[in-house]
């Protein structure tokens, strides 16, 4: 399907999940805006290469998720945005009684409070312009827990709850807004990774990645940026139109367990 002629706002977008679906979004047709809270001369490369390779529109705009006055001057800045992913976040790993105040305010802001600021700044863009998508970059993390992860499991339950009630309120307009569910995906991060945990359990790369990275994974395999991409793409399309307040997971089968 032809995305042309629309405008994508892509949080946390200069690696990763986030610019895997900003090049997919690209190369559906879509003028891209990134973002994340760096200003370097390489995050405006990549928004560079992004227009160079698919013919679209690209910008980079610097904005910190964890302030809700960046949140909102990002989407005013853009100046049109028919489709919001909201994908920025963070993560720290913590029992509750040892978690450090100010990983949880940040993760909260970051992960869930941003969400909120991004969609009520763009939904009257999109009444504006009679149209428009919302999708947010949950996790499995919204629909099941892991111990030591309170303040992420917490934001991204909060990202799925806040799904639902951005669905219902605009169920009457033709405005849709899901959220994507990833399980562990295979990015620069997760790559880095691998070394240290290689040398950890005295595993080869290909044992370590099945039976300690994606133990609760059934599929023992990551997902890909390049199918986040493809998923949001399929959540614009017209074939999405009725598909509303729900979740997809990309996970390979650790929510059905």
């Amino acid at each position: 399907m032809s995305l042309a002629g629309k405008t994508a706002v892509i949080t946390g977008s200069n690696s990763g999940i986030g610019l895997g679906v900003a090049i997919e979004l690209a190369r559906s047709g879509a003028d891209v805006v990134l973002n994340s809270f760096t200003d370097r001369d390489e995050d405006h490369a990549i928004a560079a290469k992004i227009a160079e390779d698919h013919g679209v529109n690209a910008r980079y705009i610097a904005a910190d998720m964890s302030s809700a006055t960046d949140c909102r001057a990002l989407i005013e800045k853009a100046g049109r945005c028919d489709i919001l992913v909201n994908n920025a976040g963070i993560q720290h790993v913590e029992a509750i009684d040892k978690f450090p105040i100010e990983k949880w305010d940040a993760i909260i802001a970051i992960n869930l409070s941003s969400v909120f600021h991004t969609t009520a700044a763009a939904l009257p863009m999109m009444r504006e312009a009679g149209w428009g998508r919302v999708v947010n970059i949950a996790s499995a993390h919204g629909l099941t827990a892991s111990p030591f992860k309170g303040a992420y499991v917490a934001a991204k339950h909060g990202v799925v709850g806040f799904t639902k009630t951005t669905a219902l309120e605009t169920a009457e307009e033709p405005i849709t807004c899901n959220a994507i569910c990833p399980g562990y995906v295979l990015t620069p991060l997760i790559e880095a990774q691998i070394p240290d945990q290689m040398a950890a359990h005295n595993m080869d790369r290909d044992t370590v990645v099945r039976e300690v990275m994606l133990e609760r994974q059934p599929s023992r395999e990551f997902a890909t940026v390049e199918q986040l991409g493809g998923t949001a793409v399929f959540l614009c399309s017209d074939a999405a139109a009725q598909i509303t307040g729900t979740t997809i997971s990309v996970d390979g089968g650790w929510t059905a367990l």
